[in-house]
């Protein structure tokens, strides 16, 4: 059975010698980022900024999207709505109004009477300043603890130099992507939170693939130039990463197309993701380790220059 390869076995793109353009690149795209975040802001959602909740359940399965056209011209502000549970179970996310109590509870009345006595309410909350602003605080603690746990599992699998670059590389996805988000205006919720750690898990796993390739070139070519030795890992792992990458790209484009607005934002989320973290993976961990003081003479293994030799051509 032979195996699908979109990249030839012997390609041999320039990669390391053209480093200080895609350090360029990221850095531009870093900067950018956070200066959108700090000009343009972010626009959080209900879960950020506080609303209310409200869980209906209707007598037959539930019209989200005819739901969704019906409170969204009350003139409430964002109205969100999903399944929650049982198809004619649907929980409703308005945010908050500008005012006090007197304003949220006007708010829950107009929904009830544009809804109509036949709904049954299971549920109404009223999501606070204090209680969205913890939220937010554990979404960033969320993303700090898993960027700290990736770089002690590199740190312990290769060596530090690998940890520090797999982060410096991880932290230009997770900004790349929020500012993609402040660019676009898109709702910034708990759901993007949960698309940034995933988008963390799938662009450490193409940078792990790629490090054990260079650390097993490190072992096999003890006088290989550095550069040389990691810009053949890049083009021997290129084929893999690059069919990875495309299925993982069909799979959520079809989410970003045919799944509806309620996933809109996440998709497009993890689409960026994919895309960034590919790029990262391939064009900004690896040129790093040029500059980490990698020590080679730890990873030697027995062996003389015609075994190197020989291996050097094995694919």
């Amino acid at each position: 059975m032979r195996q699908l390869q979109l990249i030839p076995a012997n390609v041999n793109l320039s990669f390391i010698p053209k480093r200080m353009m895609f350090f360029a690149f990221s850095a531009f795209l870093v900067v950018a980022s956070l200066g959108l975040v700090l000009s343009k802001g972010l626009n959080f959602g209900i879960d950020f900024q506080g609303g209310i909740l409200i869980e209906i359940r209707t007598e037959q399965a539930a019209d989200i999207g005819g739901l969704r056209k019906q409170l969204g011209g009350l003139g409430l502000g964002e109205v969100a709505l999903q399944e929650f549970g049982a198809p004619n179970d649907v929980l409703i996310r308005i945010q908050r109004q500008d005012g006090g109590e007197e304003a949220q509870q006007a708010a829950v009345d107009k929904v009830k009477e544009s809804l109509g006595k036949s709904i049954e309410y299971r549920r109404t909350e009223f999501v606070g300043p204090k209680v969205s602003e913890e939220l937010l605080l554990d979404g960033v603690l969320a993303v700090g603890l898993a960027i700290l746990a990736i770089l002690i599992y590199i740190w312990f699998r290769f060596e530090w130099q690998f940890g520090l670059g797999a982060v410096i590389a991880l932290t230009h996805d997770v900004i790349s992507t929020i500012g993609i988000f402040s660019l676009m205006g898109f709702e910034f919720n708990l759901s993007t939170v949960a698309a940034v750690l995933t988008i963390a898990g799938y662009s450490i796993n193409d940078t792990v693939v790629v490090y054990d390739r260079v650390r097993e070139n490190l072992r096999k070519f003890k006088k290989m130039p550095l550069g040389e030795l990691l810009n053949n890992s890049v083009n021997q792992t290129l084929s893999r990463t690059m069919v990875t990458s495309l299925t993982t790209l069909l799979a959520l484009l079809a989410l970003y197309f045919l799944g509806g607005s309620v996933i809109h934002d996440f998709a497009f989320a993890m689409i960026w993701g994919v895309v960034v973290g590919t790029y990262s993976s391939v064009c900004l961990a690896v040129p790093l380790l040029m500059y980490m003081n990698l020590n080679r003479s730890g990873m030697a293994t027995s062996g003389d220059d015609t075994e190197e030799a020989a291996a050097e051509t094995a694919p």
